[in-house]
C-alpha cells in the first residue's frame, strides 16, 4: 500500500527535525540574554547537536548540512567566516568515524567522548581565530566556554534522546 501525502509529509517533517532543532539552537545561541560577558562564555549548543546527531542518526544531518549551519553561526555571531563551520565539520567526521565505539554504551561514556571532542573543537576554534586575527588570543574564554559546554551536554542530551524516542522511532 502506498503512503499517503500526509504520511509522507509527516515522514519529511520527522526527518528534518535534527536540521531544525540544531538551526533553532544557533539562533537561541545569538538571542542577547543581557548577561555581562556571557556570549564569550555560552555554551556551544550548535556543537552538542552535532555531535549528538552525529552518533545516532547521521543519515539526517549529513556534512552539508553541518556545513551550513557551521557558516550560519559564523554570519550570526562575527565570528570569521568558516570557523565554526570547519569546527563541526571536523567533529562530525571524528564522530563518524567512531560511531561504532559510541553504540550501546552507557551516556558517562558518550558525555567522555563529548568531553574530548569538544575539548578538541574549543582548541581548534582558538587556533583558527588567533590565525585569522595573526594573534595569540587569551584562551580563558575558549576554556571556560569549553567547561560550560561540557556541563550544559547531559541537559540538552537528555532532550534529544526523547525527541528522538518520541519523533524519530526508527522505521
Amino acid at each position: 500500500m502506498r503512503p499517503t501525502l500526509w504520511q509522507r509529509l509527516d515522514a519529511v517533517a520527522r526527518n528534518l527535525t535534527p536540521f531544525g532543532l540544531t538551526l533553532v539552537l544557533v539562533i537561541f545561541s545569538v538571542v542577547p540574554l543581557h548577561l555581562p560577558d556571557f556570549q564569550r562564555v555560552a555554551p556551544g549548543l550548535a556543537l552538542m547537536a552535532v555531535y549528538h546527531w552525529a552518533i545516532y542518526r547521521p543519515n539526517l544531518l549529513p556534512a552539508s548540512i553541518v556545513f551550513l549551519i557551521g557558516v550560519l553561526q559564523d554570519a550570526l555571531t562575527g565570528m570569521p567566516l568558516g570557523v565554526s563551520a570547519l569546527v563541526f565539520l571536523t567533529v562530525y567526521g571524528v564522530v563518524l568515524s567512531q560511531r561504532r565505539f559510541f553504540a550501546g554504551k552507557s551516556f558517562v561514556i558518550v558525555w567522555l567522548g563529548f568531553a574530548l571532542v569538544a575539548a578538541g573543537a574549543a582548541v581548534q576554534s582558538w587556533l583558527l581565530v588567533s590565525v585569522f586575527n595573526t594573534a595569540f588570543l587569551n584562551p580563558k574564554a575558549a576554556f571556560y566556554q569549553y567547561v560550560v559546554t561540557v556541563g550544559a551536554f547531559p541537559l540538552l542530551a537528555w532532550i534529544f534522546l526523547r525527541w528522538q524516542r518520541t519523533f524519530l522511532r526508527l522505521e
